[in-house]
C-alpha cells in the first residue's frame, strides 16, 4: 500500500511540473538577464563579503601585529629595564670595590705615615781632591776632583729628601782644598742638616776637617794625633859633591832658597825667618779653627797639641771626639735619635756614575773619558755665564801636560787660549782663574800675566792650596784676588842657573870637548859652570825680571814700590798674613770668588749662573803620545806629572828638582823657595 501511495506521488509531480519546464524553455532570454543579475548580484555580494573578510582579516592582522609589536616593545623595555638595572648593579659593585681600593690605600698610607724612612747622604773622603778633570790619573778614583766633590755636599744640603749628611774621611787633602770643604760643610749645616765625621783614626788636616762637622764619631780602638806643624826641607849639597854634580845658581832676594837645597847643607838665616814666620802662623791657624769648632780655650788645644796621641776615650774626655762607638751601633743610634723605623744610608751620594766594563773595543776610550770628566762644557745657550780656568801645576812655556800617573804642568800657551776664549765668548760675563802653583817658568808666568791684562772682562784670581813665585805673578793682574787661610803665597823673587855635570862625566868615563864662538855660548850648557861673562849676563837678565816682577806687583796692588819691595824678596807668606799685608784682597773661597765675578760683572750674586770650565781636558790620545813638545821637555814633563805615585818624601825631593831642572831651561825662573810637605 505504501508503494502505491509513493508511485501516484510522484506521478502527481511530475504532471504538475511539465507547464513551469515549458515556460522555462520558452522564455530563455528574459531568465538569463535575470539569472545574470542575479548572479551579478551574487558575485558583488560575494565580493563585499570577500571585501569583509579581507577587512576583517586584515584588521586582525593588524590587531596582530599592533599586539606583537607592543608585546616586542614591551620585550624591549623590559630589556632596556633590565639592562639598566645591570648597569647600576654593576656601577654600584664598581662604587664598593672603589671604596674598598680607597680604604686599602688609606689603610697603606696610614701604615706609610707609621713607618718613618729617613734618608742620609754618605760620601767618603779619601785621597789628594785634583781641582780639576783635568788632572786624570789611572790610580785616583775615576770621576773624583774637588769641584765635584764640593758639588755633592751642596746638593745634599738642597736636597729634601736627605736628613743629615756623614762623611767618612779617610785622608785630607791640602790646606786650601781643605778650608772649601770646610766652607761647604757649614753650608749644609746652614740648611738645618747635621754633618758627621766618620772616622778610624785623626791626624793633622783630616782632624781639622772633621771638627766643622757637628760630631766626630771614633771607634773604641780609634785614636786622635795632634802632632801641631812641622816642615821638613831637603838637601843634597853633600850628595852632588858625590857624584860629580855642581851647582852653579844665583838668585835676586835675600828669602829666595830655591837653589839653596843645591847649594848648602842648612837653611840661610833670611829663609829660616820666613820659614818660621810660616809655620808659626799655620800652627795658629790650626790651634784656633779647632778651638772655635770644638768650644774649647785655646791653651788646652795647644796642651793637647803637646801631648801628642789620644785614644778615643782620652779623646772624647778632652772634647775633641763626640761619640766613642762602632760604626753599626752609631747607625742604630742614628736610627734612634731621628725615630726612623728606616734609616737609609744613601752611599755614593751624588757621587758619578762610571762605566766601569772597560772592555771591548771602545773600553779603552770609556777609561778616558772617565779620567777627564763630563764631555760637554756649557749649555750652548746664551744665559749669561761664569768661566772658571783652572791654572794647575808648574809653569812652563808652550802646551799643559798631563800624566797617567797624576798630576799637571801648566803649560803658557793652553792657559792663554783658554782666557782668549772666555774672552771672545760672549755668554761669559767675567772670568775665575783658580790658580795653584808653586811657579816655574819667568817668561811663562808673564805671557800669562799679560793676556790678564788684554782682556776686558772681571777677572778674579782664586788661590787654592800654593799660589807662589810664579804662581802669584800670574794672579796680580786680577781685578781682585782671593786666597784660602792657609794658602802659601808670595815668594815674589827670582832664581836663576843650572847643575853643571862636568864632574859626573869624568866619574863615568865620559870625555867632552867643545867648539865654540862667541863669549856666551855655554850659557845654556850642562858640562860647564857659568863662565865670568856669563854669569853676568845671567844677573842682569834676573834683576830686570825682578824689577818687572815687583813693579807690576805693585801696580796691581796699588802700593808704591818700596813698600811692595819690603814684602817682596822671596818671602812667603799664609792667605791670612798676605791679606794683612795687603797681596791679596779676600780671605776666601772659590765660591766666594764666583759671587765676586757675579758682582763685578753686574749680575744677582744671589742667582746660580752655569759656570764653563776651561782650559778642556787633554785629549787622552794626546796624553799618551805627546804634543808639539820636544822629545827631552816633553820626557820632564810627564816625569814631573807622573811623581805622584810615588813615595811622599821621594815624590817631592824629585819632583823639586826636576821642576827646577825645567825651568832652568830658560836662564830666569820664578819659583817656590824650596819644595817642604807641612805635617
Amino acid at each position: 500500500m505504501r508503494e502505491f501511495l509513493l508511485g501516484m506521488w510522484l506521478a502527481i509531480a511530475v504532471v504538475a511540473a511539465g507547464p513551469a519546464v515549458r515556460s522555462f524553455a520558452d522564455e530563455s532570454p528574459a531568465k538569463d538577464e535575470k539569472s545574470t543579475a542575479a548572479e551579478k548580484a551574487d558575485d558583488k555580494q560575494a565580493d563585499e563579503a570577500k571585501s569583509a573578510d579581507k577587512k576583517e582579516a586584515d584588521e586582525k592582522a593588524s590587531k596582530d601585529d599592533d599586539k606583537a609589536e607592543a608585546k616586542k616593545l614591551k620585550a624591549k623595555k623590559e630589556a632596556a629595564a633590565k639592562a639598566e638595572a645591570d648597569k647600576a648593579a654593576k656601577k654600584e659593585a664598581e662604587k664598593k670595590e672603589s671604596t674598598k681600593a680607597e680604604e686599602k690605600d688609606a689603610d697603606k698610607k696610614e701604615t706609610k705615615a707609621a713607618e718613618k724612612k729617613v734618608r742620609i747622604a754618605y760620601i767618603i773622603i779619601d785621597g789628594a781632591l785634583p781641582e780639576s778633570p783635568g788632572e786624570m790619573s789611572l790610580f785616583g778614583d775615576l770621576g773624583v776632583d774637588l769641584r765635584k766633590t764640593m758639588a755633592r755636599l751642596e746638593k745634599a744640603g738642597e736636597d729634601e729628601t736627605i736628613a743629615g749628611v756623614i762623611l767618612q774621611i779617610d785622608a785630607a787633602p791640602g790646606r786650601g782644598k781643605l778650608n772649601e770643604l770646610r766652607s761647604a760643610i757649614k753650608r749644609v749645616q746652614g740648611k738645618g742638616k747635621k754633618v758627621y765625621a766618620l772616622l778610624e783614626s785623626a791626624m793633622g788636616p783630616q782632624y781639622q776637617l772633621a771638627s766643622a762637622c757637628d760630631e766626630i764619631i771614633l771607634p773604641e780602638s780609634g785614636e786622635v794625633l795632634l802632632p801641631g806643624v812641622r816642615a821638613e826641607f831637603s838637601f843634597y849639597k853633600d850628595l852632588f859633591a858625590k857624584v860629580g854634580v855642581e851647582a852653579d845658581m844665583l838668585h835676586v832676594g835675600d828669602f829666595k832658597g830655591a837653589a839653596e837645597p843645591y847649594t848648602r847643607d842648612s837653611l840661610s838665616e833670611p829663609v829660616r825667618k820666613n820659614m818660621t814666620a810660616l809655620i808659626d802662623d799655620l800652627y795658629d791657624e790650626m790651634l784656633t779653627t779647632i778651638a772655635s769648632d770644638r768650644d774649647i780655650k785655646i791653651d788646652e788645644i795647644r796642651k793637647l797639641v803637646d801631648q801628642g796621641l789620644l785614644m778615643a776615650s782620652e779623646a772624647k774626655e778632652a772634647g775633641l771626639v763626640d761619640r766613642v762607638i762602632y760604626p753599626d751601633q752609631f747607625r742604630d743610634a742614628l736610627q734612634a735619635e731621628y725615630k726612623a723605623d728606616k734609616l737609609v744610608y744613601v752611599e755614593n751620594y751624588a757621587k758619578q756614575k762610571v762605566d766601569t766594563d772597560f772592555s771591548g773595543p771602545m773600553g779603552m776610550m770609556k777609561l778616558f773619558q772617565s779620567m777627564m770628566g763630563e764631555g760637554r762644557n756649557g749649555s750652548g745657550d746664551s744665559a749669561p755665564k761664569i768661566a772658571v780656568v783652572y791654572a794647575v801645576g808648574p809653569i812652563m812655556s808652550g802646551k799643559s801636560q798631563s800624566s797617567l800617573m797624576g798630576g799637571t804642568s801648566m803649560g803658557s800657551t793652553t792657559i792663554v787660549e783658554a782666557l782668549q776664549e772666555a774672552a771672545k765668548d760672549e755668554t761669559v760675563k767675567a772670568i775665575v782663574l783658580r790658580v795653584d802653583s808653586p811657579g816655574g817658568s819667568a817668561l811663562a808666568s808673564d805671557l800669562i800675566w799679560r793676556q790678564t791684562q788684554a782682556i776686558d772682562k772681571p777677572i778674579i784670581a782664586s788661590m787654592g792650596d800654593v799660589a807662589a813665585s810664579g804662581g802669584y805673578y800670574i794672579s796680580m793682574g786680577a781685578d781682585r784676588i782671593f786666597a784660602e787661610p792657609g794658602t802659601v803665597t808670595g815668594s815674589i823673587g827670582v832664581v836663576g842657573g843650572k847643575l853643571a855635570m862636568k864632574g859626573v862625566y869624568d866619574k863615568l868615563g865620559i870625555d867632552t870637548e867643545s867648539i865654540s864662538r862667541g863669549e856666551n855660548s855655554g850659557i845654556f850648557s850642562t858640562t860647564d859652570k857659568f863662565s865670568e861673562s856669563e854669569r853676568k849676563v845671567v844677573e842682569r837678565m834676573m834683576k830686570v825680571v825682578y824689577e818687572q816682577f815687583t813693579s807690576k806687583a805693585a801696580e796691581g796692588r796699588k802700593m808704591k814700590q818700596e813698600d811692595l819691595e819690603k814684602l817682596a824678596g822671596g818671602q812667603v807668606y799664609t792667605g791670612r798674613v798676605a791679606k794683612r799685608l795687603g797681596l791679596i784682597d779676600e780671605v776666601g773661597t772659590l765660591r766666594d770668588s764666583i759671587q765676586a765675578a757675579k758682582r763685578q760683572a753686574g749680575l744677582d750674586p744671589d742667582k746660580k749662573v752655569e759656570l764653563i770650565v776651561l782650559p778642556k781636558p787633554e785629549n787622552p790620545f794626546e796624553a799618551l803620545l805627546g804634543g808639539n813638545m820636544d822629545a827631552e821637555r816633553e820626557a820632564e814633563a810627564r816625569v814631573i806629572a807622573g811623581l805622584t805615585s810615588l813615595a811622599p818624601e821621594l815624590r817631592g825631593v824629585l819632583q823639586h828638582a826636576l821642576q827646577l831642572r825645567q825651568a832652568m831651561r830658560e836662564p830666569v825662573a820664578l819659583m817656590m823657595p824650596y819644595w817642604f810637605e807641612i805635617k
